[in-house]
């Protein structure tokens, strides 16, 4: 199998659009080596560079960040590595930065596909070579692209006879798992769906592609982070190429011929924002915007501005340390394929999520394929289903958090780390220190007129658990709103009902709000939907529409505080039906 040894700076126009398949940060793990006497396999696919440890030694000897052999081996070493996702591979690095005299002279790789193999052993004779062997420098690294671009879930990689190597990359293109169905939520923008970053404004402290991966990450540094901004007004942004499929002629069976990528479309519902890490450099706020492109696009930051982005989020204040949930809008309106996330003024973030289905495609006599390549001699044809009038609105419901809540009230909460608190929000010791005090995280507001006579309380609602979860798809219809016009309304949870027990902490109840509209009623298309836990209290705005107190799973006492004329009234109170079928999705 021909490949091609390129030069360092052809990299980016070599593997910028591909994917490091082996990368520790995706799960790739070294499962099996010949020998490591001096320095450990599992360097190779560390995400750093390989740093020097010159005059550093050990119980064997010199300390290298690689991986390194005995001397004398009559055969070769080898190291067989399962790639953290299936994929398509294009090409290489086989670093040997810091091993000068003791450096790797020769390697070769070996590769097959199966994902659902066992780990194999270097006897496997399923093991095909991809890469003959080739010669090696000191302290060098050396790329090399594969045009035939075999699928692969394992490789091996062969040293003769032995010695070390630094780093070791393997670069391809994502075989996307996507659900099969187009009713199923998945998270479009994921590097296992073949979500791609696609271009960033600034990639200072930590790169743009670390957004798409998998989990919560360790540190500030496998997160995006972009430089400190001096210029009034600067914004930073990172475009994303949602999940990709294959359209395959009914007749084509050979998969290792396949290397164009394309974004699918997908009609988004909510996004996850996580600022995990970074509590002093979070963005102050963000946006995102969607696009859809059925080809390619060849990204410049001119061109990142282009006019055809739709806004499905608002600028939205973020804060520190933790996991920001927002339900998108244009949900289930318009397919989009692309989505730029826009931060002000600068800042970190950890990881984007966006959730939603797939669209429908039409292809002539093809079907779809879960794996992220696209045949360039078919054609791509959205169909109707990409502009879509829904006549029932299903809201997802997500965790309550306070930044998503701020446009209707308040999230009163305690924070275990105090850090993560939104920012200004006021934290002293109390009680001799053995307790924390948040200061007024709301305040109490009432717009009576004087002669009312309003006064302010406390009263105390015993909520029994809601019965009408639909059992097939779990939602819950969704059929009056009220609202408060003079007064706004605290809720806090207090726990079981007396001889019940203790406070359960896994007790949940729905908070649903609306903003109002232009005919003095609700305004669907703000409707949102959060879960909140007996953790959180929450105080809805006055006017705020708002469903009555809806508990889950079991009965909640909730301490509620608000002013009211006398014993509360239609004068206090204000219920409205719903004209049109609204269902809540619960996570």
């Amino acid at each position: 199998m021909p490949i091609a040894q390129i030069q360092l700076n052809e990299f980016d126009n070599s593997f910028s659009s591909c994917t490091e398949l082996s990368s520790v940060a995706l799960g790739g793990r070294v499962l099996s080596v010949s020998d490591e006497f001096f320095a450990e396999a599992f360097h190779l696919l560390l995400v750093e560079p390989a740093s020097s440890l010159k005059g550093q030694f050990g119980p064997n000897g010199a300390l290298y960040s690689g991986w390194e052999t005995r001397r004398h081996n009559p055969t070769y070493d080898w190291c067989i590595i399962k790639l953290g996702t299936s994929g398509i591979i294009t090409g290489f690095d086989i670093d040997t930065t810091h091993f000068n005299g003791n450096e790797a002279p020769e390697a070769s790789i070996d590769a097959f596909y199966d994902p659902l193999s066992n780990d194999p052993d270097a006897s496997d004779p399923r093991w095909l070579r991809i890469a003959p062997k080739v010669k090696l420098r000191p302290s060098s690294r050396h790329l090399f692209t594969i045009p035939d671009a075999p699928s692969a879930t394992f490789v091996k990689l062969n040293i003769y006879p032995d010695g070390g190597i630094a780093r070791f990359r393997v670069y391809g293109h994502v075989k996307a798992v996507i659900p099969e169905g187009p009713t199923e939520h998945f998270d479009l923008a994921h590097v296992f769906a073949g979500g791609h970053v696609e271009l960033v404004s600034d990639q200072h402290f930590g790169v743009g592609s670390n957004l798409i991966l998998p989990g919560r990450g360790k540190n500030m540094g496998d997160g995006w982070e972009t430089k400190r901004s001096r210029l009034p007004g600067h914004k930073d942004w990172a475009i994303i190429k949602l999940y990709e499929f294959l359209l395959m002629p009914r007749s084509f069976m050979n998969l290792n011929d396949l290397l164009v990528n394309r974004a699918a479309p997908g009609f988004l519902e909510q996004v996850e924002l996580d600022t995990a890490h970074f509590k002093g450099n979070f963005p102050e706020s963000c946006e995102i915007h969607a696009l859809s492109s059925v080809s390619n696009v060849n990204w410049t930051v001119e061109g990142s501005e282009n006019e055809d982005w739709t806004l499905i989020l608002p600028r939205t204040k973020l804060g520190p340390h933790r996991q920001h949930y927002f339900q998108l809008e244009n949900m289930e309106e318009i397919s989009f394929t692309h989505i730029k996330l826009t931060i002000y003024p600068d800042g970190g973030l950890k990881r984007v999520r966006i959730l939603g289905r797939r669209a429908d495609v039409g292809t002539s006599g093809a079907s779809i394929v879960q794996v992220a390549s696209v045949l360039p001699e078919l054609d791509f044809i959205p169909t109707s289903s990409s502009i879509k009038t829904v006549s029932k609105l299903t809201i997802p419901v997500l965790p309550l958090t306070p930044e998503a809540f701020a446009q209707f009230g308040q999230v009163v909460q305690a924070y275990g780390d105090h850090t993560a608190a939104p920012k200004g929000t006021k934290i002293t010791p109390a009680n001799a220190g053995t307790a924390d005090k948040f200061h007024k995280l709301s305040l109490l507001v009432s717009t009576y007129p004087h002669s009312a006579g309003a006064t302010t309380g406390l009263s105390v609602y015993r909520c029994q658990p809601f019965k009408g979860i639909d059992e097939i798809d779990g939602t819950i219809e969704l059929t009056v709103l009220e609202r408060h016009s003079y007064t706004n309304q605290a809720f806090i949870p207090m726990g079981c009902g007396p001889g019940e027990g203790l406070t359960d902490p896994g007790r949940r109840y729905l908070v649903v709000v609306a903003k109002n509209g232009e005919d003095d009623r609700p305004n669907l298309k703000t409707l949102r939907g959060f879960l909140a836990s007996t953790a959180q209290g929450i105080v809805y705005d006055a006017g705020t529409w708002h469903q009555p107190m809806t508990v889950l799973d079991k009965a909640l006492d909730f301490t509620c505080v608000e002013t009211q004329i006398g014993n509360g009234g239609l004068e206090d109170c204000e219920i409205v039906e719903l004209e049109r079928t609204v269902r809540l999705r619960l996570p």
